[in-house]
């Protein structure tokens, strides 16, 4: 009940970021201006690709371009006020514009947990069933899929802003991190532990649960199949097609069980902060990085554009000498 006392109107968090000397704050600051602005370009790359090439109008690369505007979405939602925190050696922000980042950050995250199962669902019906591809994933079918991911992510994140919004906080209202994340928030509640516990936990079940399983399933029976085929040859062929996509969701799961599958408290706090870049700076950087470097397809398309690109450049000098 003492806790109970130090309730407070919340009106504004203070954002600590990385604290350090000038030098290394500067430094930290060139260097994830950087790495965002390579991650947009990246992201945006594979995107134009994707949309103008005709060899890239497939499902997978549909998807893939769904992944790409989610990495955008996530990295916008976190990079730049994380700049402005470095610049600044700490920020207040709103607690509206604290509650409006937490809500869009939970989204791409929620959203990309539905789609990489989406994505395995896609891999394990073109590797296990390849002549019912085509009229099992059909253009409009892939839309819709994309659609109830969106609405799935962002119903989610709704849901846990709100269950947030509920909750009653603790001063001093200080974050020792450069984002609002919602197990930092949970710390500083005065609310009812139990019923926070509870709420995440049978949210976690469709939202975490339910496309993990999709996800094992789908894979499981892939290297099911791979394994029975008997030339090393056509194990490669077959591993290939969903490579990419694995190693993607191997990151994404790996990151966030280790930023949120250890209790935060045994964490020191700068390790927990370089957890948390894994999954909100270097996963959206890294995914167009993966799907390039080990994707004939659209390295195909990056030579096409660009000899398309200098070919044009090339006739509109001679026509103007």
């Amino acid at each position: 009940m003492g806790k109970e006392k130090n309730w407070t109107v919340v009106r504004e968090f203070f954002l600590l970021g990385f604290q350090g000397s000038h030098c290394l704050r500067f430094f930290l600051y060139c260097f994830f201006l950087v790495v965002y602005l390579v991650t947009i370009c990246g992201n945006l790359l594979i995107i134009v690709l994707v949309s103008t090439s005709r060899n890239l109008h497939t499902p997978m690369y549909f998807f893939i371009s769904q992944l790409s505007i989610s990495d955008i979405f996530l990295t916008t939602t976190i990079s730049p006020n994380m700049l402005n925190v470095l610049l600044t050696n700490g920020r207040a922000v709103t607690f509206t514009s604290c509650m409006t980042q937490l809500y869009f950050f939970c989204a791409s995250e929620g959203f990309e947990c539905f789609l990489l199962a989406v994505m395995s669902y896609d891999r394990y019906v073109a590797i296990c069933y390849p002549l019912h591809y085509n009229s099992a994933m059909t253009s409009k079918r892939c839309v819709i899929l994309a659609i109830v991911c969106w609405f799935l992510g962002l119903s989610a994140a709704f849901i846990d802003t709100l269950m947030v919004l509920g909750l009653n906080f603790c001063g001093p209202h200080t974050i020792d991190h450069y984002f609002c994340d919602l197990d930092r928030l949970i710390q500083m509640t005065c609310s009812n532990m139990y019923n926070v516990q509870l709420e995440l936990s049978i949210l976690s079940v469709p939202s975490v649960m339910i496309p993990t399983i999709i996800i094992i399933t789908s894979y499981g029976r892939i290297v099911s199949l791979i394994l029975k085929i008997p030339s090393s040859t056509g194990k490669q062929k077959a591993f290939s097609t969903c490579s990419s996509h694995l190693i993607v969701i191997s990151i994404f799961y790996w990151t966030m069980f280790i930023a949120y599958g250890f209790p935060t408290k045994k964490q020191s706090l700068p390790i927990s902060k370089i957890l948390s870049l894994l999954y909100t700076v270097f996963t959206p950087l890294i995914n167009p990085i993966i799907y390039s470097l080990r994707n004939k397809d659209i390295e195909k398309a990056i030579k096409h554009s660009i000899n398309k690109y200098m070919s044009r450049w090339l006739t509109g000098i001679i026509d103007k000498v």
